[in-house]
């Protein structure tokens, strides 16, 4: 692949393209884009200005109409919370632009950009990608059978009912039993569907105990565990799903909306025509605990680094970030002695199975941001252990179950342990 730098040299005319300078662009509009926007914006960071392909700012809480964000004091909704944050960006004197998509590397720190007024070119002093995460579509499950209307991720069900209004059907297959299945199905009843099932590979939900038996309870929607689908049926519009159950028994249920959720992965296509390393475990840019790419000026924040956390841990490294941008850009743009420094000092962090990733996945003795990772299978009280070469650096016994699609929490408060000669650190989990 060429670098972006020679491509960029190519195609760049400033004339044609709008050429403009910022001191800091951040790509994607959700609340990790506009948390680090706002904090930059308000520490005098110079012309901060986020640009984002939707033709409104907030990201994905903008249709997520239940509740579960802002704070316990102060519970919002998904929109309400989207508007507070684009408010506060706004106030604190960052630009944000939509209907803007970021196309491609013009540089080292410079991209090419497409909006209503044409295409342009950014250079910025720090590049922030705030890209977010997408859940895979039925196709890149490769589902197979017909194409009939009727079939959605999440986000197309709820963008439909909530900001559209559009009806969906009356009865509706809910592939998943995580924590956005759950509010996916809630979607469906809110569209005045009824959930006739939701289904899992898994052998049980990955929610809290308290919603999986509010679902079956309350609104009688059973739960099918070690049950995948097999086939999508009908034309024209959908009439049912032929699913497999784990010991090869095969059933039709009748349905007229079948909704995937979960299964998420990385809006990773800028990093990766950038060239940035990627971490093999989350698919999105590797990066240290102050959320620098393998890019110097270059970072990475939010879902894009692991799909799909909480909106307050994306806000959470917003803020983060913001305080690594400005020590970049109080170096003049160039890395300084103390970061070049991190950076030499900054070794691998694995997880060992049945962990599947961890993020931040690369570690420094200064690191303070605390980590979050994900388990394959689920544990009983297990045990965490950080390690190097042997060597242990923390232990913490959790109290409950780890359950898959859920996020498990690893403090930093062991990171000055680490030497950075002496090899890549492990995360694995004991019983």
């Amino acid at each position: 692949m060429t670098g972006p730098e020679s491509t960029g040299a190519q195609m760049t005319d400033p004339e044609t393209t709008g050429a403009r300078r910022v001191d800091v662009l951040v790509v994607g509009a959700g609340p990790a884009g506009l948390a680090t926007a706002a904090r930059l914006a308000a520490a005098g960071a110079g012309r901060v200005e986020i640009v984002d392909r939707e033709t409104r700012a907030g990201g994905a809480p903008r249709h997520c109409a239940h509740g579960g964000y802002g704070t316990l004091l102060h519970p919002l909704t998904g929109p309400a919370y989207a508007r507070l944050l684009v408010t506060a960006t706004r106030e604190a004197g960052a630009t944000v632009r939509t209907g803007v998509t970021a196309l491609d590397w013009a540089g080292p720190l410079a991209l090419h950009t497409l909006g209503a007024e044409g295409p342009g070119t950014i250079t910025a002093r720090a590049v922030v990608l705030a890209t977010g995460a997408r859940e895979r579509p039925r196709a890149a499950r490769l589902v197979p059978g017909t194409r009939p209307a009727g079939v959605y991720t999440t986000g197309e069900l709820q963008q439909a009912v909530h900001l559209y209004g559009q009806r969906i059907g009356t009865r509706a297959v809910v592939v998943g039993a995580e924590d956005v299945s759950y509010a996916a199905a809630d979607t469906v009843r809110a569209a005045g569907a009824t959930v006739v099932a939701m289904l899992t590979d898994l052998p049980g939900p990955q929610t809290t105990p308290a919603r999986a038996a509010g679902s079956r309870l309350r609104h009688g929607t059973p739960l099918l565990t070690g049950t995948a689908v097999a086939e999508l049926l009908g034309q024209g519009r959908l009439s049912g799903v032929r699913v497999r159950h784990r010991h090869g028994r095969t059933a039709v249920l009748p349905c007229d909306t079948v909704v995937f959720t979960g299964d998420f992965v990385p809006e990773h296509e800028l990093a990766r025509r950038g060239g940035l390393i990627l971490d093999p475990g989350t698919r999105g840019p590797a990066v240290d605990g102050a959320l620098r790419t393998s890019r110097p000026g270059v970072f990475a924040v939010g879902s894009v680094l692991h799909a799909v956390e909480s909106a307050a841990t994306a806000v959470r490294e917003g803020t983060h970030a913001a305080g690594a941008v400005l020590d970049h850009l109080a170096a003049t743009g160039r890395p300084s002695g103390a970061e070049r420094a991190d950076r030499a000092d900054a070794v691998p962090l694995l997880v060992d199975p049945p962990l599947r990733w961890v993020a931040p996945n690369r570690v420094t003795p200064a690191d303070r941001l605390p980590y979050v990772l994900r388990t394959a299978t689920r544990l009983t009280c297990p045990v965490l252990h950080v390690t190097q070469n042997g060597r242990v650096l923390y232990r913490e016994r959790l109290w409950t179950a780890a359950l898959p699609n859920r996020t498990l929490r690893l403090p930093a408060g062991w990171t000055h342990r680490v030497d950075p000669g002496d090899g890549p650190v492990h995360v694995s989990v004991r019983a």
